[in-house]
């Protein structure tokens, strides 16, 4: 018996026939120390297997360690969506629950090319000349977790200096104690700046931009 149910395939598959470009998951994992990694990488699977235009590639987090460094995947279970780039998108644990929908999104925006940003969000986005990474901390049963996934998801999209991580903190327990995630959605931008909360588009841009700031100060 498979993870995704039939009648969720089917609504899947009617989305799926919308993709233009190929995407490529990559998902990373290995058979001990990780009791989630086997169901992430069959749940990871079974969306390749709806579309011709998903691919997925599995790799050894250990023996693939050049590739998991060169995406910057540091935990398990991990998948990146790919297409013709890396566009700095990942999914640290099983995006199910509330974040199924955020991970379908991942993959038609990047197929379709397509972030749905207001174009001057677009522009103040583009600006962005420096690393960024937004860690957001979330669980499957927050139905406010996925808004804050996907601005950060479109924000990588629009920005090769942007990465974008959703992580499970329930998967995660050591990352949620370290950056104190005592609610969530949770953001941490480059481990500087943090807030809680799904927030409009541009109030999260003004998070990245102070994180940003802050760290010009610094030097």
């Amino acid at each position: 018996m498979g993870i995704i149910s039939e009648n969720i395939k089917s609504k899947l598959k009617n989305i799926f026939s919308q993709l233009k470009d190929e995407i490529t998951l990559k998902v990373f994992t290995q058979e001990i120390e990780c009791p989630t990694c086997k169901d992430n990488t069959n749940f990871m699977q079974e969306i390749s297997e709806l579309s011709y235009k998903i691919k997925i590639d599995v790799l050894n987090f250990v023996l693939n360690k050049d590739e998991a460094e060169k995406l910057k995947i540091d935990k398990i279970p991990a998948t990146a969506i790919l297409g013709d780039k890396d566009y700095g998108i990942r999914f640290f644990g099983i995006p199910a629950g509330y974040e199924f929908n955020s991970f379908i999104n991942a993959i038609k925006m990047v197929s379709l090319k397509d972030s749905g940003l207001k174009e001057d969000i677009k522009q103040k986005i583009n600006l962005v000349n420096k690393p960024v990474n937004i860690k957001v901390f979330v669980t499957l049963t927050c139905p406010y977790c996925p808004a804050a996934v996907e601005t950060a998801h479109k924000f990588a999209f629009e920005n090769d200096n942007i990465i974008s991580e959703m992580i499970d903190a329930s998967e995660f327990p050591h990352l949620a104690n370290k950056y104190g995630v005592y609610a969530v959605p949770k953001v941490v931008i480059n481990d500087k700046v943090s807030f809680e909360g799904a927030v409009p588009e541009d109030l999260f841009l003004n998070y990245v931009l102070e994180a940003i700031k802050w760290e010009l100060k610094q030097k």
